[in-house]
């Protein structure tokens, strides 16, 4: 176990040192001058001097990447016309049109949209897992046909089209939801989950169609699996068969998916907080691509990709626990 997550983590290393070199070539040296993209159209060549100075945009792209990377363990230090900027550890870049280090602005984002997604999780995973175990034990029944129609009808809808049906029925017309906001846990725990509770309906009923099918599948897949047979056949509970081993072995492809889409929607669920109107780190990336913030988009790019990869690793670790049957090396 221990050399198989040594392995994993170099691997990993490797891995974002590559996406950061790649993303910092295509922010940096591919434009023909981004200190002109990231200052605005409206600078003038002075203060666009300023912007190439103070990142270092002249100097060669070794060294400023060099430079990046220092920055990120060590900080660094912006001259923002004159007014010494101080970025510290991990810095992740310097926004001149928010005049603030890009981590300021994650540390506001970030927050948003992991509520968002660890509450959506949570109701796409029970729902969807549940419902999908359910319809296999119940193969062929009312029950399994409903089911199964359902998560159809959810996958087909987009999450702006069900976020505005649940905000016109729930909050505009009904009042029996408070309008989605957010709220720091640490400051009002009962707040932050009903200012987020629609957010993470509608979120966790789209995604948990999916999961229903292909935890009912996997179900049914394994049901007729030889270890299930023999432990009915040694005359353990239907229960204990369906607990302790079928869903055992059922769930493990499941977690891949969901170490993948957890992963995925930390980098920013930008539909869903644009939908109800929450500064997230997708919407906070969305605007900057719209506003050629250039820092900002290359922090929020390399922020999804670390979640990306630290939650692969997790799923390798999860699943020898879940699974006995797996073994790593």
């Amino acid at each position: 176990m221990l050399r198989f997550l040594i392995k994993r983590l170099l691997l990993a290393s490797t891995t974002l040192v590559a996406i950061s070199i790649v993303t910092f070539l295509l922010f940096f040296a591919v434009p023909t001058s981004p200190a002109w993209v990231m200052c605005g159209r409206n600078c003038s060549p002075e203060r666009i001097a300023q912007v190439e100075q103070s990142l270092g945009l002249d100097q060669p792209i070794t060294t400023q990447y060099t430079d990046f990377v220092k920055g990120v363990f060590a900080g660094r230090t912006f001259d923002d016309a004159g007014t010494i900027r101080e970025c510290d550890a991990p810095c992740l870049g310097y926004s001149f049109r928010s005049q603030e280090p890009v981590t300021d602005s994650l540390a506001r984002t970030l927050p948003v949209t992991l509520s968002i997604v660890i509450g959506a999780m949570v109701v796409f995973l029970t729902v969807g897992i549940g419902l999908g175990m359910l319809a296999a034990l119940r193969k062929g029944s009312v029950f399994d046909r409903v089911a199964i129609g359902a998560s159809v009808g959810f996958a087909s809808t987009q999450t702006y089209t069900l976020g505005g049906v649940l905000l016109l029925v729930l909050v505009y017309s009904t009042g029996i939801l408070p309008n989605p906001s957010y709220t720091p846990i640490t400051e009002n725990p009962l707040a932050w989950a009903s200012g987020l509770l629609l957010p993470w309906i509608t979120l966790g009923l789209i995604n948990s169609a999916l999961y229903a099918r292909l935890s009912r599948a996997q179900m049914i897949e394994t049901l007729t699996e030889d270890f299930v047979r023999t432990a009915r056949a040694k005359g353990l509970p239907a229960r204990t068969v369906n607990r302790r081993h079928a869903l055992r072995a059922a769930i493990t492809p499941l977690v891949t998916i969901a170490g993948v889409d957890l992963g995925s929607y930390l980098g920013g669920v930008v539909i869903t907080e644009s939908v109800f109107s929450l500064n997230g780190i997708g919407r906070a990336a969305a605007d900057a691509v719209a506003d050629l913030n250039l820092p900002l988009v290359m922090a929020t790019v390399l922020v999804a990709a670390f979640f990306i990869v630290t939650m692969n690793i997790i799923v390798d670790m999860l699943y020898a626990v879940i699974d006995p049957r797996v073994r790593l090396g």
